[in-house]
């Protein structure tokens, strides 16, 4: 049986986000790397359902690179994408990594912004977020990491963006799935991460049976791309506990 690392991108990025993942891991066996509907060339979902699409996506993904079973890795977007692969696909979950993002739904308000986002970007395009990013970095990044977030968000589809903001205001409140989670999990947050802080991630920690929680230092939202040794060192430590 062959077990692998499955990867699902945050918002509104794709799979390249994970590029020190891929480079870095490759000597633990496969990494698989999911395009989400719509972003990075991958077919568009509908909203109605996009998460569910979403895991049937990164589950053929598995199936084409012949893993039987992978350690599932969401970061923020990607995290409410991993929920929905583990409720559909239990059977393919060798462990979970939940990385800064939350189990929760949105509030009103929340749900709010992502559809004013959705109307806006098919009004106006891409080039509003490209210019001002969501808070996905620390105030410390690199001008160069900055502009490379850049670069993916701005090749992102306009529709790919709306129905993704359209869909994370759907979907489902996963709180009541963690005490049911028996698989090794690993929950990661960062202190300077703004947009899911670290009071929204933690409490997931104590929520799953004998999940291990992980704080990297300094690192905004992106915490992959901005601590991305620490990611790989924490992820690989992971990868040996669910073997």
């Amino acid at each position: 049986m062959t077990t692998g690392l499955l990867l699902l991108h945050g918002f509104p990025l794709d799979s390249e986000m994970w590029a020190s993942q891929i480079a870095g891991l490759r000597d633990t066996g496969s990494v698989v790397a999911v395009d989400l509907p719509g972003f990075g060339g991958a077919p568009l979902a509908p909203r109605e359902g996009w998460m569910d699409a979403a895991a049937a996506a990164a589950a053929e993904a598995l199936r084409k690179a012949g893993v039987d079973r992978a350690v599932v890795c969401g970061l923020s977007m990607g995290g409410y994408v991993a929920f929905s692969f583990w409720r559909r696909h239990r059977a393919l979950v060798a462990g979970l990594v939940l990385a800064n993002t939350k189990s929760g739904g949105d509030d009103e308000a929340g749900k709010q912004r992502r559809e004013d986002l959705a109307k806006r970007v098919r009004a106006e395009g891409n080039g509003f977020l490209v210019a001002s990013p969501p808070p996905l970095l620390s105030d410390h990044a690199s001008p160069d990491l900055r502009l490379h977030i850049q670069r993916q968000i701005g090749r992102q589809p306009v529709e790919a963006i709306a129905i993704a903001s359209q869909a994370m205001a759907d979907r489902v409140d996963s709180t009541p799935v963690l005490g049911g989670i028996d698989v090794p999990t690993l929950v990661i947050t960062s202190s300077a991460d703004t947009l899911i802080p670290p009071e929204a991630t933690k409490p997931m920690a104590s929520q799953i049976p004998g999940a291990t929680l992980a704080v990297i230092e300094g690192a905004g939202h992106l915490s992959n791309l901005e601590a991305p040794d620490e990611f790989n060192r924490l992820l690989r430590e992971h990868l040996r506990h669910c073997g």
